[in-house]
């Protein structure tokens, strides 16, 4: 149920949720956005995206409407406004090397991507926004235009990373998780944001809603006063922690049995379509 008191902290995901088919921010809903911050209420984006990815989405928004960023499904802390690396959780090279090993055990020829934060000789997480994303042999980009370098399968697993990608797209992104989460116990989160055939790994525990309560601590905010808005599994663990969670119309299906509220699609202002109430 929506609470009858005005959130003290929005929390939305990007893609299929805060941008629309067009990937754009509706004037409706940057409008409504405006209003939040104004009124003294927080606003975070809470997205699988890299730090590197924010800068394109804020371009779309009215300036200075955000700071703080969760990123990489909750691994990664991004202060948009300073361009800078707040901290992240990272999976360590033996599970990456152990994955990678399930990985090729139960899908045969599939490729693997990393994405890294931190000091790129190191490895280690330190103030700044290196961020780099490595594709391995056979990886085949979900999104088509990429900005991710190649490299051999040993360097990809050389060193922490923020996020293990797992690409088979001659399989559904479910079937992949159904097949991997038995294997995996607690050595990594797993989740998917994109249904063809792409599962994403984090450190264990480390998900959308581990990085949300990370930042309403920091705002003196807590679950009971926050709204979070998402589309897919990646976004259940926020919609579960957050006092009140909104699927979007176009959300998937498991979103939508455990959402507070379904609300319209993404492209048709299902943002606005429910903080319009209080702002």
């Amino acid at each position: 149920m929506i609470a009858e008191n005005p959130p003290r902290l929005v929390a939305t995901d990007v893609d299929g949720t805060l941008l629309d088919d067009r990937d754009t921010v509706s004037p409706r809903t940057a409008a409504v956005i405006s209003r939040v911050v104004a009124a003294g209420a927080g606003f975070v984006l809470v997205t699988g995206r890299p730090p590197r990815w924010i800068p394109p989405v804020l371009a779309k928004l009215p300036e200075g409407l955000v700071r703080l960023c969760v990123c990489a499904n909750g691994a990664v802390l991004y202060d948009a406004a300073e361009d800078r690396l707040l901290g992240a959780h990272t999976l360590d090279p033996e599970s990456i090397r152990t994955l990678a090993a399930l990985c090729g055990e139960l899908f045969p020829g599939c490729g693997l991507g990393v994405e890294r934060v931190g000091n790129s000789v190191t490895g280690q997480v330190a103030l700044g926004t290196v961020d780099e994303f490595l594709t391995g042999p056979g990886y085949v980009h979900a999104w088509g235009a990429h900005d991710g370098d190649t490299a051999s399968h040993e360097e990809m697993l050389a060193r922490p990373v923020t996020k293990l990608l797992i690409r088979a797209p001659e399989l559904t992104s479910e079937q992949m998780l159904d097949s991997l989460a038995p294997k995996v116990g607690g050595l990594a989160d797993l989740t998917f944001s994109h249904p063809s055939g792409l599962l994403e790994a984090s450190a264990p525990g480390i998900t959308k809603a581990t990085g949300l309560a990370d930042v309403a601590e920091h705002l003196g905010v807590s679950a009971a006063e926050t709204i979070a808005f998402g589309d897919m599994p990646n976004d259940r663990e926020m919609l579960r922690w957050a006092g009140t969670g909104v699927a979007m119309g176009n959300a998937h299906p498991d979103l939508v049995g455990l959402a507070d509220e379904v609300t319209a699609s993404n492209s048709r202002d299902g943002i606005a379509e429910i903080l319009e109430r209080w702002f």
